[in-house]
């Protein structure tokens, strides 16, 4: 019966492909024609079709294992200045939503345009479907001047970074001699010049009610601003290198958010940060960069990962509860758990390589996560730790 079933749809679809019945795939940009080529250091040297802008590029080279999300992960800005590689291999069958508008706040985006350097895919797939769809992803990709390469086996990409930790990477057309592409690809400074790059100008207001929370942002990702919206609080988003302390004393809570590069190179936020904690009174909530930060400032450490957590997969456990979630991460830096102060403790740990997911105080209202309470995308298994976090900013207010 299985097999007679078989007969029957290869028998249809011949059909159908005799009739003309299926629509002609759309015509690809003539982008997509150019050979390309991704180098990493130590020599090795992949070629493949580029189906961005073919123009080189240099960043730190990291592989994400989510089935999908592309639109939420290049628009992350904890990718600022590095080169993107997708491990599942089909990418671009959904498309790309209409471009939103300024100061928009809008989903799926994560931040007001592509924050990666370059982009590395197995298979791109020009034929999109999906009812929110409005372009393609190359279409995209050429609008905001982003090189991509498709024709890589992402796996075996994968796997070189894994044995030998992430490493920097060129992205370029395959027609440039090597030392012509590393003399002239553009890169971005990540000590000092990406942590600019991603923060507003200035603090912005959004929403209203009882509760107001600060949200410093060194990279921060739209959904946790839309993760307070949706709860009824007031947020004031301010950048890192504000003078937090007056903002900070019309709020009733500090949410320091996600971001880029490594966490010592915010010398300035970390300053702040412990000013804060000193004031005491106000809980504050850190994630991902945040958690760095937070440990930082409370006199911990923290120490770069080989290939860092970058997916939607991610298993922790609770260290109180003992309960396991599945988390959605983007860092390359941990907090070194046996650095951490007499009057702090971990709270949570990876159950993959068992390093530090989370750190509390043991004295103060502070806490703060590695992961993404807020995925997007992911799963939102630790949603609830907003909530938690805000019942802690309230019952706090009322004394």
């Amino acid at each position: 019966m299985q097999l007679a079933s078989r007969r029957c749809l290869g028998t249809l679809s011949s059909a159908i492909l005799r009739i003309g019945g299926l629509p002609a795939p759309p015509a690809r940009d003539a982008a997509l024609r150019h050979d390309a080529i991704i180098a990493l250091d130590g020599g090795l040297v992949l070629k493949g079709t580029s189906f961005g802008t073919p123009r080189p590029v240099c960043g730190e080279v990291v592989f994400n294992t989510a089935m999908t999300g592309y639109v939420e992960s290049l628009t992350d800005p904890s990718y600022a200045g590095q080169i993107l590689v997708l491990t599942y291999p089909l990418i671009g069958n959904y498309g790309v939503p209409a471009a939103r508008g300024k100061r928009s706040l809008d989903p799926p985006y994560e931040s007001d345009r592509i924050q990666v350097q370059g982009l590395v895919v197995q298979q791109y797939v020009d034929d999109h479907s999906h009812h929110a769809s409005r372009r393609s992803l190359q279409r995209w990709l050429l609008d905001e001047d982003i090189p991509a390469i498709a024709g890589i086996d992402t796996r075996s990409l994968t796997r070189h970074l894994r044995e030998r930790g992430t490493m920097r990477g060129w992205l370029a057309p395959a027609s440039m001699p090597l030392d012509e592409v590393k003399l002239r690809a553009h890169s971005v400074d990540m000590r000092s010049d990406v942590f600019r790059r991603v923060a507003p100008s200035e603090p912005i207001v959004y929403g209203t009610g009882d509760i107001t929370v600060l949200v410093v942002d060194a990279g921060a990702k739209d959904n946790l601003i839309r993760s307070m919206l949706e709860r009824g609080v007031r947020v004031i988003r301010a950048p890192w290198h504000a003078t937090l302390a007056p903002l900070a004393a019309r709020c009733d809570g500090i949410l320091l958010g996600n971001g880029p590069g490594d966490p010592k190179d915010l010398g300035p936020l970390i300053e702040q940060t412990r000013d804060l904690m000193a004031q005491g009174g106000k809980p504050i909530f850190g994630v991902c960069l945040g958690n760095q930060i937070l440990a930082l400032a409370a006199g911990g450490d923290t120490h770069k990962l080989p290939y860092g957590h970058r997916g939607v997969n991610q298993p922790v456990q609770d260290l109180l509860t003992r309960r396991c979630y599945i988390t959605s991460q983007n860092h390359g830096y941990a907090v070194r758990e046996e650095s951490l102060p007499a009057d702090w403790e971990p709270w949570f740990v990876n159950v993959n390589d068992g390093t530090n997911e989370g750190i509390r105080s043991r004295l103060d209202p502070h806490c703060s996560v590695q992961f993404h309470p807020e995925a997007h995308p992911g799963p939102t298994d630790t949603s609830f730790l907003f909530d938690d976090f805000l019942r802690l900013v309230g019952s706090m207010r009322r004394r």
